[in-house]
């Protein structure tokens, strides 16, 4: 097996942060991602197919499931029998483990964003087969701090839509309350430290808090991303019959933001709804 040579098929904003902390470890890494402007910072291949000719490793940082259907489709006949595919993708449970049938698949959805990526700071949630976890984990120890091996195909992207439904409901919180803050005239700077401070305190406060009090809206995770997970989320909760009215609430108001043109910004433009 190829062990220092590692493809990458999905160069957006977790996928370069991925391929350059991969860089950044010595490994040789090759790309691809059907917008050629992405490309430029790294070994680009021609083609997904090309990708893998080269490496026996495939990460793939997709958008969604059906993304990752049509790449897996194209590039099935290519894999050999020590090729093994670690997916980062945020996906339907059901369609990861059909999508992985007959193949080495690891799905290895990520915690954090882009740039807490970058720094080597978010927590893998995989699913596989013992031996090809084997072999994804030392990759994945390149970028994630903390990485948990949850049970076979299906697991990380089933914990995963656990965990942005946490994440994300912690985030629409925090903008309900500095809107609340800034409609009573309260410095918001102030109201921020002070939330950090007490039993309030949840961790998108240190990453989205500025972010929302200054306006940056700068993409780290798009808020459009996080719509499509969100609706996963309700997907999954009516597949399973369980109840999930707050995140029915938080789909609603994702999808105002992206009717009014905010998609392609960060998911802390939330607070514009607000403001």
């Amino acid at each position: 097996m190829k062990t220092d040579r590692v493809g990458l098929i999905g160069v957006g904003l977790l996928g370069s942060a991925i391929a350059q902390r991969l860089t950044n470890a010595g490994k040789q890494v090759t790309v691809f991602d059907l917008d050629r402007s992405r490309l430029a910072k790294f070994d680009a291949a021609s083609s997904a197919g090309e990708v893998v000719e080269k490496c026996d490793t495939i990460i793939l940082s997709l958008p969604d499931s059906n993304a990752v259907a049509k790449v897996i489709d194209e590039i099935r006949s290519a894999l050999r029998a020590e090729s093994v595919v670690i997916d980062t993708t945020t996906g339907d449970p059901l369609r990861t483990a059909d999508i992985a049938q007959g193949l080495r698949y690891v799905d290895a959805t990520i915690a954090g964003s882009s740039a807490q990526a970058a720094t080597g700071e978010v927590i893998a949630m995989a699913g596989g087969a013992g031996d090809d976890f084997a072999i994804a984990r030392p990759i994945l120890e390149h970028f994630c701090k903390q990485i948990f091996h949850l049970g076979p195909v299906g697991a990380g992207a089933r914990m995963k839509l656990v965990v942005n439904l946490v994440i994300g409901l912690n985030r629409a919180v925090l903008a309900e309350a500095l809107g609340l803050a800034g409609h009573c005239e309260m410095n918001l700077e102030t109201t921020l430290e002070v939330l950090r401070s007490c039993p309030a305190y949840s961790a998108v406060m240190d990453t989205k808090g500025k972010k929302m009090i200054e306006g940056d809206f700068t993409p780290q995770a798009r808020l459009s991303q996080h719509l499509k997970d969100v609706k996963l989320i309700n997907q999954l909760a009516e597949a399973t019959q369980a109840d999930t009215p707050l995140s029915q609430l938080h789909q609603s108001l994702l999808a105002e933001l992206e009717q009014a043109g905010f998609g392609h910004e960060d998911n802390s433009a939330i607070f514009r709804a607000f403001r």
